[in-house]
């Protein structure tokens, strides 16, 4: 009797005893998200001496745009440093070279059919320290509608300059951007770099003839490469 009131007992006591549910919640940190922010989409820089006023760069880089169909091209060559030490207008050699790379950008050029007149522009139309805005001036006079603009460099490679061996090997770096005359705007650049190796010839009374003209062909594989560049980009621009 005395154990059973006892179990009777101890079972109200359970019966009255509640448990509290463990809470699944996790706890709520509050995060920063970085791209809360509102995007970024003019410049935030102050300059001066800018030449382009915000609004205008916004409106380039927003606006369609496109070459005419036809066009009538200028070519305009920025003597280097190199070209400036080491020619004169009295020295052949250069004079031919200069013509030769001209007449190889115009036959490049003219296998384009959107192509329709390919000239030069004067050195008297230009300034002798050329800018945009004067070659752009100059072709305006020309009534081109795109400029094409190309700097070249050649010389030998190092151990080749002491003609120790019997091949000469050179290297030549030309450099060519396309600006539109109506917009001021340049919508292609290309940089090609191309070598050429040969022997001097029986003909070449020096090494400096023999090296001369083998620049001048590794000058010309440029050409021909930038050439096909400027008329896979005039298919489709």
């Amino acid at each position: 009797m005395k154990y059973a009131l006892y179990l009777i007992l101890l079972l109200a006591v359970a019966s009255c005893t509640t448990s509290s549910p463990i809470s699944q919640t996790a706890p709520r940190y509050q995060t920063y998200n970085q791209y809360d922010q509102e995007p970024i989409t003019a410049s935030l820089f102050e300059d001066e001496t800018a030449t382009i006023s915000e609004e205008n760069i916004q409106k380039i880089l927003d606006g369609d745009y496109a070459l005419p169909k036809e066009l009538r091209v200028a070519l305009v060559k920025l003597e280097g440093t190199q070209s400036q030490t080491r020619y004169y207008w009295n020295d052949e050699t250069y004079l031919k070279s200069q013509q030769a790379y001209l007449d190889s950008f115009t036959s490049q050029f003219k296998q384009s059919d959107r192509v329709q007149r390919i000239s030069k522009i004067p050195d008297l139309l230009l300034s002798d320290k050329k800018t945009f805005t004067n070659i752009r001036e100059a072709a305006v006079r020309t009534q081109s509608d795109i400029v094409v603009v190309y700097t070249i460099y050649s010389d030998l490679y190092a151990k080749y300059k002491l003609f120790a061996k019997s091949d000469i090997k050179a290297f030549a770096t030309t450099q060519l951007m396309i600006l539109d005359v109506r917009t001021g705007l340049i919508p292609f650049t290309t940089v090609v770099t191309r070598e050429y190796q040969s022997k001097r010839k029986e003909s070449e009374l020096s090494n400096e003839e023999a090296a001369n003209r083998i620049k001048k062909e590794a000058i010309l594989l440029t050409i021909q490469e930038i050439g096909k560049r400027v008329n896979d980009f005039l298919e489709t621009a």
